[in-house]
């Protein structure tokens, strides 16, 4: 008797990136982004998710920076995400390049301590991180600044046996933890619950993350905005 087929019912897409070249665009983002952490005029104003003061968060607005490394970046971000859109929608290159896209962008500087509390990202469908530098984590704390993503089937663990308790990614429910590593960029949905781990290291862990919503004029009404194209589709917001 053939065994019965396994698929996949249920499934939470994610992706994974990395620049083709980063070590001579991280160096700029790091120049850039301490220039603006050391100008007091880039913290976020309001501030809701828990984190403490080895923490540094900016404003939202980091992409509207014309510095060229922050481009750079913005159009490697943009590239990669309507991949992902792309494949997972359907949609061919000339719906692609009609979409706009609205962001908001960030970064982080953490120091040794510095965590950020469980989250999600309201009012977006897409979201992304692009590690800069992820520091020099201390030998014995492996768990040291890792983004760690809390898996939607936690309730399955309600009852364990021996039916399901060594099941494994995407099957089984355990959490989620990432050490990026940098020029790493991971994509995922912006619903998804999730948090860093305190960074217990010397030097600094360095992230960009964004949050992404959409709309697809139609041809019929076309909007005031320029033409994007897939690698540096129009920021709307």
């Amino acid at each position: 008797m053939a065994a019965p087929n396994l698929m996949n019912m249920f499934a939470v897409p994610f992706a994974f990136g990395r620049h083709p070249q980063p070590s001579a665009l991280n160096a700029a983002l790091k120049q850039r982004l301490f220039a603006l952490e050391a100008s007091g005029g880039a913290t976020n104003p309001r501030p809701l998710t828990q984190r403490n003061a080895a923490l540094f968060e900016s404003h939202f607005n980091l992409f509207r920076d014309p510095d060229p490394a922050i481009q750079e970046l913005k159009a490697f971000c943009w590239d990669q995400l309507l991949a992902v859109i792309g494949r997972l929608n359907g949609y061919d290159l000339a719906t692609l390049t009609r979409l706009q896209i609205y962001n908001d962008c960030w970064f982080h500087i953490t120091r040794r301590g510095g965590f950020f509390g469980l989250h999600n990202h309201p009012n977006a469908s897409w979201s992304g991180v692009y590690c800069v530098d992820p520091g020099r984590h201390d030998a014995d704390k492996k768990d040291s600044g890792q983004l760690s993503f809390v898996n939607p089937q936690l309730t399955s663990v309600m009852h364990i046996d021996a039916g399901n308790a060594r099941m494994q990614l995407p099957y089984a429910p355990h959490v989620a933890n990432l050490r990026l590593e940098a020029g790493d960029l991971v994509i995922f949905p912006s619903w998804v619950l999730h948090d860093v781990k305190p960074f217990e290291g010397e030097g600094e862990r360095i992230t960009i993350a964004f949050n992404c919503w959409f709309t697809l004029p139609d041809d019929a009404h076309p909007t005031n905005a320029a033409t994007p194209t897939p690698a540096t589709a129009t920021q709307g917001s």
